[in-house]
């Protein structure tokens, strides 16, 4: 199982699974785009390729690539049927195995390289940026993509997605938080000395490159890349800087970040499914150089309401990154999940309760990580309970966790400046309180005596009997379970 060398090998893929729709009428980039790509979001759609954007011929859009669980598992090569724990599965396998260095290719085999615009001709108003959400500060030109960076001492490659406003035809401005790895690397190495940081902006990455993007892995990304793909993925040099960008990407934007200038960005709709990062200052991405494929397509991620596909990998991959954690600190865990629905700030741990104080511990493992600041709630279960079924997870939320004893809460700790419910303050200062809810029997309770019995179909029937209904449930006459 391989992943797709590029989208237009990812489309074709999702059209024969029935995941990808193409629309050939005239879209206007003015907020029609952002509609459609955002009520697919909502209503669990296929992927629209938008083939005629208005005022741009030649430029298609594609929308919420990775927007879903069927389409995450095409992107993996795997069965659009495969259920989450499978895709967990397959992707730990992967993420566990040698790492897979990438290939350098010439210019004339990258067909990215097929259109390059230097100096004044590096416009970026010839790029079809779409008006995402009314509302909005600008046109945003990176919204599913990577942001290249290379840290100056150690020259460790950084791929992550900073969402990019177009301020002009030469700047584009984003928020770029400090605790974030292209912020350690900005804020700490270039902008005291005063010198540019190159950046290449790579829109329309391979997909398993886009997920590579996402995770907030120990492992450098184009390494990443190959074992998620099962291949080295093809790389090639950037025009004017020693960066290096995948040669089948769609669109590459490349140039500086200005260590000594701020412009104007924002409003933008948010992950969280809200508005509330106010317009400032921020930091200032200047344009070198453009290079594209012919008939380019441009990706669109809209942040909204769950799910797309920022919120479901994100909580795909943090929970596994998280899963790693806590086992390599010895905790016997059974898996971790976050459902995207929570946009990545509830945390699901299943574990066998050995000793007592394991669901603070746990927590403490989790808060104080380097990922700690995207979540701000974990719940801890038994191996009695499927983490991945929510039903199950919120009445044991409801019947066992002790209102007075099990809620442990921890103030002022680090949190994100997009936390809905922050007071201004606790945004502009990157504050957030976070909560541990203990669903755990106490460890000193008498299983027979004192634990009460969960009353449901695999608990209280016997195996003989629960197979037996399961294999005339189709004769009984109900529907087939998906």
């Amino acid at each position: 199982m391989k992943g797709h060398k590029d989208n237009r090998e990812f489309i074709a893929a999702l059209e024969k699974t029935g995941d990808a729709v193409r629309i050939r009428q005239e879209v206007d980039w003015d907020m029609e785009a952002g509609a459609i790509v955002r009520r697919v979001c909502e209503t669990k759609a296929p992927a629209p390729v938008m083939e005629k954007i208005k005022d741009y011929p030649g430029f298609r859009f594609m929308g919420a690539p990775l927007a879903s669980y069927r389409r995450l598992a095409v992107s993996l090569g795997m069965d659009p049927r495969t259920r989450l724990p499978q895709i967990a599965e397959e992707y730990l396998k992967r993420t566990n195995s040698a790492p897979i260095a990438p290939v350098l290719v010439k210019k004339k085999d990258a067909p990215v390289k097929q259109n390059i615009l230097l100096g004044d001709d590096a416009d970026l108003c010839k790029l079809p940026a779409p008006l995402v959400h009314e509302g909005d500060g600008g046109r945003y030109i990176g919204t599913w993509h990577a942001v290249i960076t290379k840290d100056p001492e150690t020259e460790s490659v950084n791929w992550g997605m900073y969402r990019q406003m177009m301020f002009d035809s030469k700047t584009m401005s984003g928020a770029v938080f400090p605790f974030s790895d292209l912020g350690k690397i900005f804020y700490e190495k270039y902008a005291p000395r005063g010198v540019a940081m190159p950046f290449a902006t790579v829109i329309g990455p391979p997909p398993l490159a886009a997920v590579a993007a996402c995770a907030p892995s120990p492992i450098p990304e184009p390494e990443l890349t190959g074992m998620l793909m099962g291949e080295p993925i093809e790389l090639v040099k950037c025009e004017t800087c020693d960066l290096e960008v995948p040669a089948h990407a769609e669109i590459v934007i490349e140039g500086v970040i200005l260590p000594d200038v701020r412009v104007e960005e924002g409003p933008f709709g948010e992950y969280t499914g809200y508005r509330t990062s106010p317009r400032e200052n921020r930091i200032t991405f200047y344009v070198k150089a453009i290079t594209y494929r012919n008939d380019p397509i441009m990706t669109i991620s809209n942040m909204g309401v769950p799910t797309d596909e920022g919120q479901l990998l994100r909580s795909f991959s943090l929970g596994l990154e998280l899963d790693k954690l806590l086992r390599s600190q010895g905790i016997p865990i059974t898996g971790v999940y976050m459902p995207p629905d929570s946009t990545h700030h509830v945390m699901i741990v299943g574990v066998k309760p050995r000793y007592s104080g394991i669901a603070q511990q746990i927590g403490q493992l989790a808060f104080g990580s380097k990922l700690g600041p995207w979540f701000h709630m974990v719940i801890v279960v038994d191996d009695t309970i499927d983490i991945y079924n929510w039903n199950e997870v919120f009445h044991a939320l409801c019947t066992r966790c002790h209102p007075a004893n099990d809620i442990h809460i921890h103030k002022n700790s680090v949190g994100t400046a997009l936390n809905p419910y922050a007071s201004a303050h606790e945004r502009r200062y990157s504050m957030g309180s976070k909560v541990v809810f203990d669903c755990l029997w106490p460890p000193d309770w008498d299983p027979v005596n004192e634990v009460p019995t969960l009353v449901s179909f695999r608990t209280v029937y016997p195996k003989e009997i629960q197979e037996k209904v399961l294999a005339n449930w189709s004769a009984y006459g109900f529907p087939a379970e998906t």
